[in-house]
């Protein structure tokens, strides 16, 4: 009964977990790294034929990406999901081998004017469709049996339409072990699903921590902040653009843009124009209106059962083809660009930055977490130019970023979350954060008394005993420190160590006497040992 961390180990994405339990192999998400890649993680130790099933929190591609590579390397296992994830993924697997056959197109076009050797997709459309075919409807709160040595059952996490945290029962020799992945723990008070529910019990945690060294700053009246931006880039004549991930945020932003047309915020605008470019999105819309109402929370089903499309408005273009997107920059009216991907890493949003960057008139408005690395990130911290298509690019356009958005919890939510275990977990695992968020946030987790670990990727663990089994050559390894790697994975892991020792001193309080100073005779020869 061991789980080996591979993937989304001090980095947010890539989320990847692998269970064995009776000799069975299982893997907790199978995600795509996004964004600056500093860590290298080990790769599967066991063949993707030999994985039993998948077990999928939700459909963001940093969780559910490399499902088509794990079927084409022949998995051909089950894929355990909610309905809704099931039904976004099934949009999303598709439109990322239609990115990734893209890219190796023109990597290839590239390579044969070069006279250099071609390149092959990650996958291609048909892997997509083979991993999409494994996929299992399952419902909230349903208790699964997976067979021997194994129950699983989701539970709503409030971050993305269909997002779960997942609880699984661990039967091995006679010993039962409970594990709890929190997946993505969702930010509370987000328009259309519903706040994170929680769970009463775990012996074990995995836990994200995209935020877990900082708090969201204090909330602020978003629609109000947001009718005021494109108040002010519709009086300079300009458009406003919004890179937006498309399942999730920009049905978020049509909602939030319903209201502002609803509440007559902008008076002077009765019927801007705003533009959903991205087919991907156009669908994953459809999906959020035909979706389980359960999911939903008040507010929006109060609006359904009214009758009312709650992220419909007048005003309203979809994008589909490629002439469609290409039509909106010779619209010359002052105007909402809505596209994706919301870090700008690909996708339809490159070419309107192409076309709306250089100019003071517009404004660049991110509505999402922009990983380190991403162009979204570097725009955000100010950078003068950037490079698009081959083109120098001067960015002279306004860059804002929206409060109140974000899809994750913060420090004090994934705090307040976890807080709803009855007792404490024997250990807390901390994943999904940069490097920074994940290292504080497991350090603010021993100083509040919990056994809390940050595992680097390759780091393995005994859900029977509690122990690390394995801490695999070369980790961590960053790729720009390779050559010094293991010195300072090695020192880490001594920190590591010591702080482990410090928090077990600080939990032994109550302990007889006797237990006491026998520990505090041990410290003291250790440290006379070493001297």
């Amino acid at each position: 009964m061991r789980i080996q961390f591979i993937g989304a180990t001090h980095e947010v994405t890539g989320s990847c977990t692998l269970l064995e339990v009776c000799g069975k192999q299982y893997l907790v998400d199978c995600g795509m790294e996004q964004g600056k890649d500093t860590f290298e993680n080990v790769p599967l130790p066991v063949s993707a034929g030999d994985i039993q099933a998948v077990f999928l929190t939700h459909a963001h591609i940093d969780h559910s990406g490399m499902l088509p590579k794990l079927y084409k390397e022949g998995f051909r296992g089950s894929i355990y999901a909610t309905e809704a994830t099931c039904d976004l993924c099934d949009i999303m697997l598709r439109d990322s081998a239609h990115i990734q056959m893209s890219e190796a197109d023109w990597q290839n076009r590239k390579a044969q004017r070069a006279g250099e050797p071609l390149v092959e997709p990650v996958y291609d459309l048909n892997d997509a469709i083979g991993a999409i075919s494994c996929f299992r409807r399952c419902h909230y709160g349903e208790l699964i049996h997976m067979g021997e040595g194994i129950e699983i059952r989701f539970t709503d996490v409030g971050h993305l339409l269909g997002s779960a945290c997942i609880e699984m029962w661990l039967k091995e020799d006679d010993e039962t072990r409970k594990i709890v992945f929190s997946g993505d723990v969702g930010n509370t008070n987000q328009p259309i699903i519903k706040d994170p529910q929680k769970v009463a019990h775990t012996d074990y945690l995995v836990i994200e921590s995209t935020y877990g060294d900082r708090l969201h700053e204090k909330p602020k009246d978003t629609l109000e902040e947001l009718a005021q931006i494109i108040k002010t880039t519709l009086d300079r004549g300009g458009n406003l653009v919004i890179p937006s991930f498309a399942v999730g945020r920009t049905q978020e932003m049509l909602y939030a843009i319903r209201q502002i047309h609803h509440k007559g915020l902008l008076p002077d605008y009765p019927e801007f124009p705003v533009y959903v470019d991205s087919p991907l999105a156009v669908e994953a819309t459809g999906i959020f209106l035909q979706c389980d109402h359960s999911c939903l929370d008040e507010e929006t089903l109060a609006l359904v059962k009214e009758g009312i499309n709650p992220i419909w408005f007048p005003g309203v273009t979809l994008s589909v083809t490629s002439e469609e997107s290409k039509a909106i920059n010779f619209d010359t009216r002052p105007k909402v660009i809505l596209s994706a991907s919301g870090m700008c890493e690909a996708g339809r949003i490159r070419h309107h930055l192409k076309h709306n960057l250089w100019s003071e008139k517009n404004t660049i408005l991110f509505v999402g977490y922009q990983a380190e690395g991403s162009l979204g990130r570097r725009l955000l911290q100010g950078v003068p130019a950037v490079k698009l298509f081959g083109e120098e690019i001067a960015v002279k356009a306004q860059i804002r970023e929206l409060h109140g958005t974000s899809g994750h919890a913060d420090q004090a939510g994934l705090i307040a979350w976890l807080e709803g275990f009855q007792e404490k977990p024997q250990m807390v695992f901390v994943n999904h954060g940069d490097d920074e968020a994940c290292t504080a946030f497991r350090n603010l987790l021993r100083q509040k008394g919990y056994a809390a670990e940050a595992p680097f990727s390759g780091m393995e663990y005994d859900l029977r005993t509690g122990r690390m089994t394995a801490y695999r050559e070369g980790i961590p390894v960053k790729r720009e420190q390779k050559a010094q790697s293991r010195a300072q994975a090695v020192y880490a892991e001594l920190l590591a160590a010591a702080e482990g020792l410090l928090a077990l001193a600080k939990k032994s309080k109550g302990r007889t006497n006797k237990d006491l100073a026998k520990f505090t005779a041990q410290i003291r020869n250790l440290i006379e040992k070493w001297k």
